[in-house]
């Protein structure tokens, strides 16, 4: 259902913002709402806020040893060992932009739902973090855990929503999120509570990050790629019959690094085509744009699956009755493997818990046989180096990249005794349960947060 607001001339902001995005009726709301409360200020009154340089790519890699966050690392909530490497002498280049502890990081890029997300970073005084241009840096003046609480919920994120410009990508400004509207915590605020949930949810991120970390240690040490590093060549040859065998003419297809990778685990353990362990494999369905709703059931795309999750980045909706027709052939269950084979090919995870939803074409779905190989295992093998480079090296198309299911079906995996596969799924397993618990955590802050915004709306005069 269409949702149309009417604002006077005389209430057009400055006469900045004509586009009707800025004046839907929650955005007024949120606004109005916080205009009456006593004890709300800018956000740059409680914190001083920058954002990051614009690095050069060409000083990122494995080789250099500065963490640098990214808007992914911020969204997903990674932890700092898995960030994208600077070099030194690149980061030294613009005054030593470091992340402090406690400090907040915010996304001032991406599809809707991601701009203004932000991350509370734990670290010890001696660690140095870098952060880039697209995101920003809130050093705060205030208990930093209930500022992140605040800058979690639903009320604070709209005002940076709201003030985001683009049409397919947005972009927030510094200036708008330094003018992102805080409420205080008053005295009866239960700010102690606030500052152990947070504390707890950090523990348990930590903690899950820690455990998914050792799981891919143990995996990687087990097949004897602990200290294997991709390296592309520059130039390389093949032979004709190979590429009319393949039916790929395109140099990547033939870049010498993944025969390396398929050799070295062949001469480790066995491997066996990733089809052998399927007892059904679907594929998900395109409803079309025209049926995207405000409201109604989960339509799941390639976007909202992690390796972790089910994430509400950028999510559509369909109809009551148009899940109703679907749902019996496209509704993902639990225990199955979900991996995706267009756009961000390669991303697998074993659903934990049921959803009414349907999944996308971009999306596979898959049973396993555990009597061959433990699930969770084989979700880290695909999510692993092992897997990205073999999906790299199979992905086709000039846009949207794509991996055939065919191809898929071939994917060589690497088996590991039984007992090391479990050992595996079990860290797996722990860390999406301590995932789990973290998100808890916070929702009970941001829910002591709105409460508190609540009474201050009630208390107002």
């Amino acid at each position: 259902m269409a949702v149309v607001s009417v604002v006077k001339l005389s209430q057009v902001e400055g006469a900045w913002r004509l586009d009707a995005d800025y004046y839907q009726p929650e955005y007024i709301e949120t606004k109005n709402r916080l205009s009456v409360i006593k004890t709300v200020v800018r956000l740059k009154d409680v914190a001083s806020i920058t954002t990051g340089p614009a690095y050069s790519s060409k000083e990122m890699g494995e080789n250099f040893n500065i963490p640098m966050a990214r808007i992914g690392d911020v969204t997903n909530k990674t932890g700092v060992e898995d960030w994208i490497k600077l070099s030194r002498e690149e980061f030294e280049k613009f005054d030593c932009k470091k992340i402090g502890n406690l400090d907040i990081l915010m996304t001032m890029t991406g599809d809707p739902p991601d701009v203004g997300k932000c991350n509370l970073i734990k670290i010890s005084n001696d660690k140095t973090l870098a952060f880039n241009q697209r995101v920003a840096k809130v050093s705060a003046k205030i208990s930093p855990y209930y500022l992140f609480a605040y800058l979690s919920t639903e009320i604070a994120r709209m005002q940076s929503e709201r003030s985001a410009l683009g049409i397919r990508q947005r972009n927030v400004s510094i200036n708008d999120l330094k003018n992102i509207r805080v409420v205080l915590p008053s005295p009866n605020t239960s700010r102690l509570t606030i500052n152990n949930l947070v504390n707890q949810h950090l523990t348990e991120l930590e903690n899950s990050n820690s455990l998914y970390s050792q799981a891919e240690n143990l995996l990687l040490e087990g097949l004897g790629l602990k200290d294997f590093k991709p390296e592309y060549e520059l130039s390389y040859t093949a032979n004709l019959s190979k590429a009319f065998g393949v039916h790929r003419v395109d140099a990547e297809y033939f870049q010498p690094i993944y025969d390396k990778l398929v050799k070295q685990l062949a001469t480790t353990v066995e491997l066996k085509p990733l089809g052998n362990f399927l007892l059904d494999i679907k594929k998900g369905i395109e409803v079309g744009g025209e049926q995207y709703q405000e409201e109604g059931k989960p339509f799941i795309r390639v976007s909202n699956l992690s390796v972790d999750s089910l994430t509400e980045r950028d999510q559509k909706y369909i109809s009551e009755t148009l899940y109703g027709e679907l749902a019996r052939h496209y509704e993902p269950k639990i225990g199955e493997l979900l991996l995706t084979k267009d756009a961000t090919p390669g991303i697998a995870y074993v659903l934990k818990e049921s959803i009414e939803g349907i999944i996308s074409s971009g999306i596979l779905r898959m049973t396993i046989d555990e009597s061959q190989i433990k699930k969770e295992y084989l979700a880290l093998c695909i999510d692993s180096m092992i897997g990205k480079l073999q999906v790299k090296r199979d992905g086709g198309g000039s846009v949207i990249t794509h991996w055939k299911p065919a191809q898929i079906k071939k994917l060589q995996v690497p088996l590991l005794p039984n007992e090391i596969q479990q050992r595996i799924a079990s860290l797996v397993e722990q860390s999406h349960e301590a995932r789990r618990k973290a998100k808890e955590l916070l929702e009970g802050a941001k829910s002591k947060v709105e409460q508190a915004i609540e009474t201050a709306s009630v208390n107002r005069n």
